[in-house]
């Protein structure tokens, strides 16, 4: 059986593509080589047609909204509300916006502007899968629009004063996370570059291509991860690798 799904919700701007590896790569890299995975382009329509024929599913980020008129927008909130209790859920980014809208809660775009470079967040409940335990986490964003309202079911295991919904957890079988843990701090810095001046006001770029030099705690995220799709705790490499 295919372990996990990758639900493709998005991919990396043009610019960017012939410099990084493709943006499913940077998810099966956090799962780990050996794990199987399958992949869905859910722009084009294609979902799993059981969610319990795998492990678990990871919605990748997008550059979409939940909010936007899209076909296959309707069409991924309604399978994952059909998923739920079926197989483990993680979302990032987009991922964690369209899992809050999709169980009852609210997404909008932000009027704090735009999330990008290495933010820290404070964790705030002690789940079975965060080994090792870690009361901060410092990991590269790239974000305009916020969960600004959850379902009463939802509880917040993430915060940061910018984001105050960074991170959620429904029942034990559901978590997200508004970061992008797959993101290696280059990838973020050129990401940012892209949409200097543009999207991205000029002091802001420079705020956030200097933060994403400091260290970061992508391989403690990436293990709390793999632990909760695979259910058991993964070993845990330094420097913040990810891998």
């Amino acid at each position: 059986m295919t372990r996990i799904a990758i639900l493709e919700t998005g991919h990396p701007p043009e610019a960017l593509k012939d410099s990084f590896d493709d943006y499913p790569a940077r998810f099966r890299a956090l799962l780990g080589e050996t794990v199987p995975t399958t992949r869905f382009n859910v722009q084009s329509g294609h979902l799993p047609s059981d969610p319990a024929a795998f492990q678990g599913v990871i919605v990748t980020g997008s550059a979409a909204g939940v909010y936007d008129d899209l076909p296959w927008i309707p069409q991924l909130i309604d399978w994952l509300r059909a998923a739920r209790g079926r197989t483990r859920i993680v979302g990032i980014c987009f991922g964690h916006q369209v899992l809050a809208h999709a169980f009852g809660g609210a997404v909008e775009k932000s009027d704090k502007g735009w999330g990008v470079g290495l933010h820290r967040y404070d964790v705030h409940t002690d789940e079975p899968w965060m080994q090792p335990r870690a009361r901060t986490l410092a990991i590269p964003v790239s974000h305009q629009d916020q969960v600004t309202a959850i379902s009463p079911d939802a509880r917040i295991i993430a915060s940061s004063g910018f984001t105050p919904y960074a991170g959620l957890a429904w029942g034990d079988d559901a978590i997200s996370f508004q970061c992008h843990p797959e993101f290696q701090p280059d990838y973020a810095a050129a990401l940012v570059e892209v949409r200097r001046g543009s999207r991205i006001p000029e002091p802001l770029a420079d705020a956030a291509i200097d933060s994403l030099k400091r260290p970061n705690d992508r391989a403690v995220l990436t293990a709390w991860i793999r632990a909760f799709l695979l259910l058991t705790p993964p070993p845990v490499e330094d420097h913040g690798s990810g891998i």
